[in-house]
């Protein structure tokens, strides 16, 4: 007699297992699709899309006849005086009023404040690297490789920075199309860590339908 309860207990558990998944696979219950996100494209106008360096060397202004008078710095300074550096009771340089836009940040340490470390005090026109040799601003890659030796090998083999063009610049087509940046087109040489900027929003997945770009500003 027990073991006619036992099986007929058996059975009934297996005849419940067996309607809820016949239940759940014809009403597709494990089939059903999740809603997926909608995410935005990105507006044509983002700077996300944008393929320029955020910063223009000397170099580029010169190439492209832009206006550099803001390196001419004996437009106000006076070349027959020399321009002595402020400092402040933390010995932080006092930036002048004329030069509001230049932050100091260059290196964690706080000590790298000093404005000749890199310019020619003795003529403004020219940048000085640490072997005391004169470059001009052009050349401005070449002073921050003075301190940086080796990001400059990693430039100059073009594991570092930004390099467009054919990858064999050697051959004589492909110079004009081989353009390698140089340190101030992504670094600020007063501050050059990077500044912070908004990510790029993920990937569609093949499921998801993107909606219609946002009008940008200067749509509206």
């Amino acid at each position: 007699m027990g073991d006619k309860v036992k099986k007929r207990a058996v059975l009934s558990v297996l005849f419940v297992i067996a309607v809820f998944l016949i239940g759940g696979f014809w009403f597709n219950l494990w089939g059903k699709v999740s809603p997926v996100r909608q995410l935005p494209l990105i507006d044509a106008d983002s700077e996300l899309l944008k393929t320029d360096t955020w910063r223009k060397s000397y170099a580029d202004l010169v190439r492209e006849k832009g206006d550099i008078d803001v390196f001419d710095c004996y437009t106000c300074h006076d070349k027959d005086k020399k321009q002595e550096l402020k400092y402040d009771k933390d010995n932080q340089l006092v930036v002048p009023e004329e030069h509001s836009d230049v932050v100091m940040g260059h290196g964690t340490h706080g000590r790298n404040n000093n404005c000749y470390n890199c310019h020619n005090d003795e003529n403004l026109t020219q940048l000085q690297p640490r072997d005391g040799r004169p470059l001009k601003f052009d050349q401005s890659t070449q002073l921050c490789g003075s301190c940086h030796g080796p990001t400059l090998r990693d430039w100059e083999s073009g594991s570092h920075g930004r390099t467009s063009g054919h990858w064999d610049h050697k051959i004589e087509d492909n110079k004009p199309n081989f353009v390698k940046k140089d340190c101030v087109n992504c670094h600020d040489p007063h501050k050059p860590k990077f500044p912070k900027r908004k990510p790029a929003p993920p990937p569609n997945h093949l499921r998801e339908n993107p909606q219609p770009s946002v009008q940008s500003d200067t749509e509206n």
